[in-house]
């Protein structure tokens, strides 16, 4: 029997494929802004600068340098930037219409649904995401993962952020848990293991392109199906 009763995964990265969906949505975008008559850069080229400058600018958030709004006021004036593309050809509503658009994509990395499926009829499914409200339901419902969890913490509704405790401890809060008798799953080293280090509570480290780390992780995984055999 095990002793887990309560199961925390975090969204991007985890379940929810965020490159591949972020990739395909660039390219919808570059095809209906025309972007290639610009003769500057590819889709490849979109696709890789917005990943570098994205995980720049998420990685300041998430201490607390900066708010969602510099997110967004920031991230496509930089990428035309480096992409050597004069302001005035960056579309003025490219922001607004890739963050309509990315949530709404559904890839999923292999074997989520069957994974969810097993562990729903035996733990009771969580998430801790330092996304937004309004953008990780979207995404939820986009891919039909909604059904799945009983409660979603993100950084926006507990004020707090991984790997912060807090953002932990109104999770266990909100769902009766405690660090005893859950576990965590997340892909992120700096927030979702570490916050988990942090309150004491077992983790999962999904590691799909098998980085290497000096970081003691509890677990390792590397394909989802990998935790029918922990859990």
């Amino acid at each position: 029997m095990s002793k887990y009763q309560h199961i925390f995964f975090d969204l991007d990265h985890t379940l929810w494929d965020y490159d591949a969906n972020a990739a395909e949505a660039l390219h919808e975008l570059y095809e209906v802004h025309k972007l290639e008559q610009l003769e500057a850069f590819t889709k490849q080229d979109l696709v890789a600068m917005f990943f570098e400058v994205n995980h720049k600018l998420w990685d300041l958030y998430n201490h607390h340098r900066i708010g969602r709004a510099d997110i967004r006021k920031r991230r496509f004036p930089e990428i035309f930037h480096k992409l050597r593309v004069s302001p005035e050809h960056l579309p003025a509503t490219f922001e607004e219409e890739y963050v309509a658009l990315a949530p709404t994509k559904s890839r999923l990395f292999n074997y989520a649904t069957e994974v969810l499926d097993y562990l729903s009829a035996r733990y009771k499914l969580h998430l801790i995401t330092n996304g937004f409200d309004d953008i990780q339901h979207t995404k939820l419902r986009s891919s039909n993962l909604t059904p799945y969890f009983q409660r979603v913490i993100t950084s926006e509704s507990s004020r707090s952020r991984k790997p912060n405790p807090r953002i932990f401890e109104v999770a266990f809060e909100l769902t009766g848990a405690d660090c005893f008798n859950s576990i965590m799953i997340g892909d992120n080293l700096d927030s979702d293991i570490a916050g988990a280090k942090r309150v004491d509570m077992d983790h999962v480290w999904f590691n799909p392109t098998r980085m290497a780390t000096n970081v003691a992780v509890q677990h390792e995984i590397s394909n989802l199906l990998e935790l029918k055999s922990i859990l």
